[in-house]
């Protein structure tokens, strides 16, 4: 059923943003087999969005003869060029329960559409995504593209940390109202826009559904691979650089949409959580005496108990973080570490001035000496280390989490976002 056939009374389930930039050759071909397609696949309410992006031939008459012609066909045009702005434009724009996007040269089999979007209709999942690295797609393309391709989302995984395996296939869809809250954040206009949409999405605690899909690459694509590419890896450390510096609001993000957890870890009791930090500690303790014996070899015994001590304490934390206060999940992973090297600060101060003592005392001391010294002082800071962990570090953990204040009412509709994105885009161009 498309847009124009539905009742006044039934919503709009699905929008397909085609964005273009001249396509005169292909984009009657391509809209009318795609609205044939959606005609067959969707017995529900579903339109088409032509987003011309600024197209300099006939791509922007053709795409308005066919929105003429062709129910449930519409078309928007942009004054600027940009594939990611063309999708934001469109997707906040639209009164529709899902919003999706394809490519316009179909090198996706449509047939993929209906379980791209059945779990965003269900509110299963938030966001879904084609991917064409599953060991069940079928795809036909050059090595070279091959090669991109995997490199490109193996660097994504390794620097960024997710787990998503292809960021750039032009076949996405997400519910609305999680679009309405993710994209204002999302700031490529061009071709990274996928990527970044996809990392805020995971890091943010949304569910990305991804369906295999039969690919065939277009022989005529004028896309400048070399030059993607590196505005590619620009963005990525861009996006990285936001989430570590907080720029990107993602605890608010998941404490609106985020899939949390079925039920709240269970914490230990305090004798539970004591017996549990001993056994992290006296592991802890042991690596701490390998490691400063070791490293003691080659630097001078500072040197050595700071970095014996650093390596100790980043595990030390993360073990804690887990196995003794039940912390689990990303958030507020960093915050912990750093709150974590602050008592490893601490924990050193101990460490190192007992050493200064021992050799102000006796300069002649031997290495085992020194040892022993500084294993007492370690289980002095170890146990500074729980009671800084305990009242200071996961503290949140045995309180109410402090409310998280609601975003404010203009960012959560969808006409002032799309007045922003406007005033955004012409301050831009001026």
């Amino acid at each position: 059923m498309t847009d124009s056939e539905r009742p006044p009374t039934d919503p709009l389930r699905l929008d397909v943003v085609v964005p273009v930039y001249n396509e005169q050759v292909t984009l009657e071909h391509s809209i009318r087999a795609l609205h044939d397609s959606l005609g067959e696949l969707f017995d529900e309410p579903w339109r088409i969005t032509i987003a011309d992006n600024a197209s300099t031939d006939a791509t922007s008459v053709i795409a308005d003869k066919l929105a003429l012609g062709l129910g449930g066909v519409r078309v928007i045009h942009l004054a600027e060029k940009g594939r990611g702005r063309a999708l934001k434009r469109a997707w906040l724009e639209s009164d529709a329960e899902v919003v999706a996007y394809l490519d316009e040269d179909l090198s996706t089999d449509l047939r993929a559409l209906p379980p791209l979007i059945a779990p965003l209709l269900s509110g299963h999942s938030d966001v879904a995504i084609g991917t064409r690295l599953s060991s069940s797609s079928r795809v036909v393309r050059g090595p070279k593209r091959e090669f991109i391709s995997r490199s490109y989302n193996f660097l994504l995984r390794r620097y960024l940390g997710v787990s998503f395996s292809d960021a750039q296939c032009g076949f996405k869809a997400m519910r609305r109202d999680v679009a309405e809250q993710v994209l204002p954040h999302v700031r490529d206009t061009g071709w990274f826009f996928d990527t970044e949409l996809l990392v805020i999405a995971e890091r943010a605690g949304l569910r990305i559904h991804e369906v295999p899909v039969d690919w065939v690459d277009d022989a005529q694509s004028s896309v400048d691979i070399a030059g993607t590419a590196l505005e590619d890896l620009k963005g990525m450390v861009r996006v990285g650089r936001s989430i570590a510096t907080g720029q990107i609001p993602l605890e608010r993000i998941y404490a609106e949409l985020g899939r949390h957890p079925l039920e709240m870890p269970r914490v230990p009791s305090f004798f539970g959580q004591v017996v549990r930090f001993a056994a992290v500690g006296a592991l802890s303790t042991v690596a701490y005496a390998l490691l400063y014996l070791l490293f003691q070899l080659v630097m001078p015994g500072q040197v050595a108990n700071f970095g014996a001590l650093l390596v100790t304490a980043i595990a030390n934390t993360t073990a804690n973080r887990r196995f003794t206060f039940g912390v689990r999940g990303r958030r507020r992973a960093v915050r912990h570490q750093f709150q974590g090297l602050i008592v490893f600060g601490i924990a050193w101060a101990i460490t190192s001035g007992s050493l200064a003592l021992l050799h102000l005392a006796r300069p002649d001391a031997s290495s085992l000496t020194s040892l022993a010294v500084l294993t007492a002082a370690n289980l002095l800071a170890t146990l500074v280390r729980f009671l800084l962990f305990r009242v200071w570090v996961f503290r949140w953990q045995r309180q109410p989490a402090d409310p998280v204040p609601s975003a404010p009412r203009e960012l959560t509709t969808r006409d002032a976002l799309v007045r922003r994105l406007d005033s955004t885009t012409q301050k831009a161009s001026a």
